[in-house]
């Protein structure tokens, strides 16, 4: 029940995203896109429900759908470009663009964009003073108009230059990004800002933040989180329909879970803000079942100014989030009881954990049942270890180094995008040969393929990070290395456990 549910969730992620990220650059249906990429998800569950536990999957089933369907994705890709139809004949009676006027696409849910005329374009290279940025040539592109040449100095000092001259020519008609061209050479691109649009036409928008909507997702979660808080500490339905107030046992786990999940989100919220990047309230998602959460989210609706904010941003969430879950899990560990080791201990089993499965857990569930863990023991958990037990998964899923999880920004913003893209390559890879030794990692292999990995850029994103930040995105790398591993042999036998 869990795999259909988690398999349909996935389907509706996957679906989302493709139709937000690839609509606009190909004319191939958004189903067939979304059938290949779910194809590896649904023939490794289907092999899962038709076969035990026990067999192992073929090599070739694990790493055939892996490769081939993102061939096949992005063949169709451009496929559907290849065969997009030209542009219809201008019937409006307007004038036609020239080069100076590019043709750039509008949809019923956005503004019109203006083009920029020939006076514009020459008020436009001057924006760019010689000494900063040496301006070759100004290219035009139906979303940007790219302007290409030689940095001439720091790309800091670079950025905040020609911004503000060309915020002092055109106001906020535009964002101006500053990139890295394939060949590492900076450019600089104006796209146009929809905000800018929108204050024009005054359309009606809704607000960036819901608080009645946040909060009423809030209260739900904690009831479902109660409901399943309770059935962790034994509570039984029976017990429930003749006594609802026995509900109020699952209060610990659900307080506990919704903390972390709370302070994780805030930690984005709050880093945003200082940041002046617009965004949503922490909104929650409820199920019934399950971990009675889908955890909690938050939307940022304006770009990220530069690379600093991104790490900031894309760190502040694991970091308020795990310093909250370490005093959690040790006090759950505490009131936790220790059983005999058996087959079915395992990563996923909260009635026989296996500390041994993650270095990081071993050396708290030491820390925090001293002598009783020992060799050839499991722990049972207490229902707030099992939330601050949650907590470690939620840091290291976000911390994973790819696309735009917490861990993707975070590369993203020491390595540059292209960096960032092949480090969320190579983790993909690594966690799916982790998955071939440690089936519990199967479902992670499976929604790390799904997610992009590539980045959106800051605004400036050539500026490099401080040596600080830097040692801070090593150490947050390490953290997540030490979740997700298991303790070698000569720690366990220094802790004899």
């Amino acid at each position: 029940m869990e795999l259909w549910l988690l398999l349909i969730l996935l389907g509706l992620i996957t679906y989302f995203v493709i139709k937000r990220s690839v609509t606009s650059i190909t004319q191939t249906p958004v189903w067939l896109l979304w059938l290949v990429m779910m194809a590896p998800a649904l023939i490794w569950s289907g092999w899962m429900l038709l076969n035990s536990e026990d067999k192992q999957m073929p090599p070739a089933l694990i790493v055939g759908p892996f490769v081939l369907c993102p061939l096949l994705y992005w063949w169709l890709i451009q496929w559907g470009r290849s065969s997009a139809k030209p542009p219809e004949p201008n019937l409006t009676g307007e004038t036609p663009p020239t080069e100076a006027q590019p043709v750039v696409p509008s949809t019923k849910n956005e503004p019109k964009i203006r083009p920029i005329s020939q006076q514009e374009e020459a008020e436009l290279r001057n924006c760019f003073p010689w000494g900063v940025y040496y301006l070759q040539d100004v290219e035009y592109r139906p979303q940007a108009v790219l302007c290409r040449g030689k940095l001439r100095t720091n790309p800091e000092a670079a950025y905040q230059t020609v911004r503000n001259n060309i915020e002092a020519e055109f106001g906020d008609r535009f964002f101006v990004v500053f990139q890295e061209s394939i060949s590492g050479k900076p450019f600089f691109a104006l796209v146009p800002n929809p905000q800018s649009q929108q204050k024009e036409s005054k359309p009606t928008m809704g607000p960036d933040t819901r608080p009645l909507l946040a909060l009423g997702l809030l209260l739900i979660t904690l009831f479902t989180t109660t409901g399943i808080g309770a059935e962790l500490a034994g509570v039984s339905a029976e017990q429930v329909q003749s006594n609802p107030a026995v509900l109020l046992k699952g209060l610990p786990y659900a307080l506990a879970l919704m903390a972390i999940l709370s302070v994780h989100e805030m930690g984005h919220y709050i880093a945003a803000r200082f940041y002046k990047v617009r965004t949503t309230l922490p909104y929650f998602i409820p199920i019934p079942l399950f971990l009675g959460t889908f955890g909690a989210f938050i939307q940022m609706r304006s770009p990220v100014p530069h690379r600093k904010a991104l790490f900031d941003i894309g760190i502040a969430g694991p970091l308020a989030g795990f310093i909250i879950t370490i005093p959690l899990l040790v006090w759950g560990l505490s009131h936790s009881e220790v059983v005999p080791l058996s087959d079915a201990s395992g990563l996923l089993n909260f009635e026989s954990l296996n500390p041994r499965s993650s270095l990081l857990l071993t050396a708290i569930g030491k820390w925090a049942l001293g002598s009783a863990l020992k060799v050839q023991t499991a722990i049972h958990l207490h229902p707030v270890a099992i939330a601050g037990y949650i907590g470690l998964i939620v840091t290291a899923l976000n911390l994973m180094p790819v696309g735009q999880l917490d861990g993707g920004h975070i590369v993203h913003a020491m390595f540059g995008q292209r960096g960032g893209a092949a480090i969320g390559q190579l983790a993909r890879l690594l966690v799916l040969v982790l998955a071939l030794l440690v089936p519990d990692y199967r479902l992670w292999a499976i929604i790390l393929l799904f997610l992009p990995v590539a980045d959106e850029p800051a605004l400036n994103d050539v500026s490099e990070l401080d040596n600080w930040r830097d040692l801070l995105g090593f150490l947050s790398l390490v953290l997540l290395v030490s979740i997700v591993l298991p303790a070698p042999a000569t720690i366990t036998q220094l802790l004899n456990i």
